[in-house]
Formats: C-alpha cells, sequence, structure tokens
C-alpha cells in the first residue's frame, strides 16, 4: 500500500495523542491526509497545524466522544459532506478501567464497552463496503496483548480487547484476497501519557515499554505484508504464546498479581483507575 498512501485519505479516531497522533504524523510523512477524531479540540488543531507545517497535509478536525453510540454515525456523515475517500481506518480510541468488584462503575464499564468494542464495528462496517468495492484500502483496529487472555480486575477490558482480536482476524479472511487489509494492532505497555492520566504515574518505570513511534512504525510494515494482526516486540509475543500453553486457571489467577489495584506491581493508588478515551490503555 505505500505506492498508494499520497494524496489519499485516512481517518483516526483517537489522533490527539500517543499512539493515535503517531500513526497521524507517519501516515502524513507518507503523504496521506488525514480526518483526525478525538474529544480534545485544542489537540488536534494543534496536531493539524503541526502537519501542514510538515508536510502540507490537509486535515479534517471532528470533535467527538466516540463513547456515545450516536457519534460514529455522525464522523461518517462528516466524511461523505467533505467528499473524502477514507483509504486507511484506523481505530485507536479507547480506555480501561480496572477496579475490584465491590468498587465498580457499571455505567463507566459500559460506557468502555460501547468505545471499546461497538464503535469500533460501527465505523468499520460504515467504511469496510466502500473499500472492498474500490478493492483497495486498509482497516487497522487497535486491540491489546491483553486480547489474547482473561485479566483480573480489568475483565471487561481484556474482553473487549478480545472481541476485537477475533473480529479483526475474521474479517481479514473475507476481504484479504480482495484488495483490502484488516489488521488487528496488539501492542503491549507504551509510552503515553495514559498512566498519568490513570493516577499511576511509577507505573511506567516497572516496565519494559515501547514507544509509540516504534509501535506504529512495526504495525504499518505489518499491514504492508497483509498482516492479520501485529504485536510489537518479542517479549509480547512470546507472553502470548505462553498463555496458551498454561493452564487457563493458571493464566486468569497469575494476572492477580500485576493488576490488583493497590498492589505494589501496579503501582496504582486509586481505586478505580480510569484512562482517556483519546489514549490506548496496553
Amino acid at each position: 500500500m505505500l505506492d498508494q498512501y499520497a494524496d489519499r485519505w485516512a481517518l483516526i479516531t483517537g489522533a490527539s495523542s500517543g499512539i493515535g497522533a503517531e500513526f497521524a504524523r507517519r501516515l502524513a510523512a507518507l503523504g496521506m491526509h488525514l480526518v483526525l477524531v478525538a474529544r480534545r479540540a485544542d489537540r488536534l488543531n494543534e496536531l493539524a497545524a503541526e502537519l501542514y507545517a510538515r508536510h502540507h497535509t490537509r486535515c479534517e478536525i471532528v470533535v467527538s466522544d466516540l463513547s456515545d453510540p450516536r457519534e460514529a454515525e455522525h464522523v461518517a456523515e462528516h466524511v461523505a459532506q467533505r467528499g473524502i475517500t477514507v483509504e486507511l481506518l484506523v481505530n485507536n480510541a479507547g480506555f480501561a478501567v480496572v477496579t475490584e468488584i465491590e468498587k465498580i462503575d457499571v455505567d463507566r464499564v459500559l460506557q468502555m464497552l460501547r468505545l471499546n468494542v461497538m464503535t469500533v464495528v460501527d465505523l468499520t462496517y460504515r467504511f469496510l463496503p466502500g473499500m472492498l468495492a474500490r478493492g483497495h484500502g486498509g482497516i487497522i483496529n487497535v486491540s491489546s496483548v491483553a486480547g489474547f487472555q482473561p485479566v483480573a480486575y480489568m475483565a471487561a477490558y481484556a474482553a473487549s480487547k478480545g472481541f476485537i482480536l477475533q473480529f479483526t482476524e475474521a474479517l481479514w479472511a473475507e476481504v484479504h484476497d480482495r484488495g483490502v487489509t484488516a489488521m488487528a494492532l496488539c501492542p503491549g505497555t507504551t509510552r503515553t501519557e495514559l498512566f498519568e492520566i490513570a493516577g499511576v504515574p511509577g507505573w511506567l518505570k516497572k516496565r519494559r515499554l515501547h514507544s509509540p513511534e516504534k509501535v506504529v512504525r512495526g504495525a504499518l510494515r505489518a499491514l504492508e505484508k497483509g498482516k492479520q494482526y501485529y504485536i510489537p516486540g518479542w517479549r509480547n509475543y512470546l507472553v502470548t504464546m505462553l498463555v496458551r500453553i498454561g493452564s487457563r486457571q493458571r493464566v486468569v489467577k497469575e494476572s492477580m498479581k500485576y493488576f490488583r489495584p493497590g498492589h505494589p506491581s501496579t503501582g496504582a493508588s486509586q481505586e478505580v483507575v480510569r484512562a482517556s478515551a483519546d489514549a490506548e490503555p496496553r
């Protein structure tokens, strides 16, 4: 697809920071124009100005909270009204809730599921038929290494990422011989502002990290190769293999050591850890 990027359009959700913003920078450098979707207008305007100054990139900014079930349709309508044909869709927006059962905010979890699952499905099915009709295009749905296993204290989040992984792999099988690639991006812990927002600033110091630049660079290479999923880093890949070898009971019990709220290994000091809907937790 590299020779098809120039002067075509990509739509990126959660584009105001982290992995989403890095996708914007990388794709702009390849000559793409961008539809940038997120909640924070100031961040989007700053990014659009940066990309225009560096690459003369045309940017359409859509300020939207995609956890609202009506917003995916509004984004698609905005794109249609501007006469934009989306060549590449990057479903990156998402957030996590980490908590014990007795302290759970059910409304917050349902909001997360709407964003992490329903919005991804909605946008995918709105733009995929056009790609198939044209015989070219790509979709990157951001999952997580957490999508390969159940994770205690973030059960709904891990399940949402498992859904995205399987959903995208199934789509890959349907479309890969029709000129379109659907790929699940499954990062491990990535250096973004997520953990500062979540109230666990020390957590990053305890983990092996990947930069957003490395994650995005590898993801685009994998997309070029027509991969159905991509896991940045051999350690993360190994983890996904190990969880298949161990018993499911052992795997989920081991997760309790790392994600229990307030446990020293997480560094979490709050009862509920929440993440920005513009950032993608890993």
